[in-house]
């Protein structure tokens, strides 16, 4: 018997009004997150669109102008979507059980905000038992830290990167590679 390979599920976390109103080169994320859905479609990978909401938080409250998806994202009617209300997508959520379902190994991780949800789901997903792609030139965040945020999004996005291309975890792959290097 033979093994046949699965494709990796992309993951587009949070790509909502309100959570990328500030964010560090929303255009260029949102064209490269575009051409992954493209290319992942195209092979038949699955595509997993993850979106926050917050009770407490006018701005993303279900149904909120900034709950919705920013304008320009490539989701399409009948992609799934799962609800969340924790910055790690796993967290009192269906994820893993649509992952398992499909039979998913590897996620490729893209989205917002890098230094929140992006890396909160991303180690979870380890945790969970997947290997993990994260598409350093695809996921964005705000400034942030004391001061009123003087730390740049751009220098948060490279530590983010560094740490995950640092990170070793047991039986697990973890790679940090643009998103014209994805492979699904």
């Amino acid at each position: 018997m033979t093994s046949v390979a699965r494709l990796a599920t992309l993951l587009v976390i949070d790509v909502q009004r309100s959570v990328v109103e500030e964010a560090h080169d929303v255009t260029g994320v949102l064209g490269r997150i575009n051409t992954l859905l493209l290319r992942s479609r195209d092979l038949g990978a699955p595509v997993i669109f993850i979106q926050h909401e917050e009770a407490d938080d006018p701005q993303l409250v279900r149904g909120s102008p900034g709950w919705n998806f920013v304008d320009g994202l490539d989701i399409q009617e009948g992609d799934p979507v799962v609800a969340k209300t924790f910055r790690d997508a796993f967290a009192d959520t269906t994820l893993d059980d649509v992952l398992q379902r499909i039979g998913t190994e590897r996620l490729i991780i893209t989205g917002a905000q890098s230094d929140y949800c992006i890396q909160t789901t991303a180690l979870s997903a380890l945790q969970h038992g997947y290997d993990v792609t994260l598409v350093s030139d695809a996921h964005t965040t705000c400034a942030t830290g004391p001061n009123d945020g003087n730390i740049a999004g751009d220098a948060v996005i490279d530590f983010i990167n560094g740490h995950f291309e640092s990170l070793s975890y047991p039986s697990r792959n973890i790679e940090v590679i643009p998103a014209a290097n994805v492979t699904f």
